[in-house]
């Protein structure tokens, strides 16, 4: 019988990429983590003698505590954090039990972007459509949950990542921009190591609609027509991006779990 205070590999597999993922907080201890440099998508590091730290950084929110191998120190503190009235959860196998289950993404963690102040910071063009979406949605959802995003002119976008530190996306000539025939999202996916049938499914439709290439998904005019709707609908930028956060959860469902599902009416209608 599981602990009440377990959480699968399948369940929280169930849960990364949606809305209702806890926090993932991996407390390996260094010398593990330097074996073994990857993380679960969206698991942020924490000291696992810093509980106090921790209680400020969860604020209140569920966790899945993740070490290497699911035992002492994951236990330990899922069990500390459920003492003072937080919901966590330990993950059952830890990273070696991820490691090993076929088809569960890992990110070097040199790749992930710089935190300030328990965050990241992007920026990109104003008047974001479809890449300048996807990406953010992408990001909070399986990198960074309290990333930040800046829309300035095209022209400013260099500077203000020179000045605020931020990471440039969607722009010529910066490392996560769109190569040949391809869009951001795929330069993401493929840097991030992030490329599970859902989540490979999904980038089709958005380079479909980012590339005005329609005969590759046939979902792409339905994604564009929405990305345009909201463009206009709202004048600020940050409007849009966060319907379209709904948007793209739903999108991404229908990749993961709804690609077979038909609907037609009247029900009685021959095939």
């Amino acid at each position: 019988m599981a602990a009440p205070n377990e959480i699968t590999i399948q369940q929280l597999l169930r849960l990364i990429g949606t809305p209702n993922c806890p926090q993932i907080v991996d407390i390996s201890i260094d010398p593990d983590f330097a074996d073994d440099p990857h993380q679960i998508p969206g698991a942020f590091r924490h000291l696992h003698g810093d509980l106090p730290g921790l209680f400020t950084r969860l604020n209140g929110q569920p966790s899945s505590i993740i070490c290497q191998k699911g035992i002492k120190l994951s236990q330990g503190m899922a069990a500390q954090l459920r003492s003072a009235g937080l919901r966590s959860e330990y993950l059952s196998g830890g990273n070696y039990g991820w490691r090993n289950r076929t088809q569960a993404p890992r990110i070097l963690s040199a790749i992930l972007p710089p935190m300030d102040q328990g965050h990241s910071i992007w920026v990109t063009r104003y008047q974001p459509k479809i890449d300048r979406i996807a990406c953010p949605w992408l990001i909070r959802r399986f990198v960074d949950k309290y990333a930040r995003f800046l829309f300035v002119s095209p022209a400013e976008v260099i500077g203000v990542s020179e000045r605020y530190n931020a990471i440039p996306f969607n722009i010529e000539d910066t490392f996560w921009c769109y190569p040949g025939d391809t869009c951001t999202f795929d330069t993401m996916l493929d840097e991030f190591g992030l490329r599970p049938p859902a989540l490979d499914r999904l980038s089709t439709v958005v380079r479909a609609a980012d590339t005005d290439n329609h005969d590759l998904a046939p979902e792409a005019a339905g994604l564009l027509a929405l990305s345009v709707g909201l463009s206009r609908q709202y004048r600020d930028d940050l409007e849009p991006l966060k319907a379209g956060m709904h948007l793209y959860d739903a999108l991404y469902r229908w990749a993961r779990d709804g690609t077979e599902e038909r609907h037609a009416w009247p029900t009685g209608k021959p095939s």
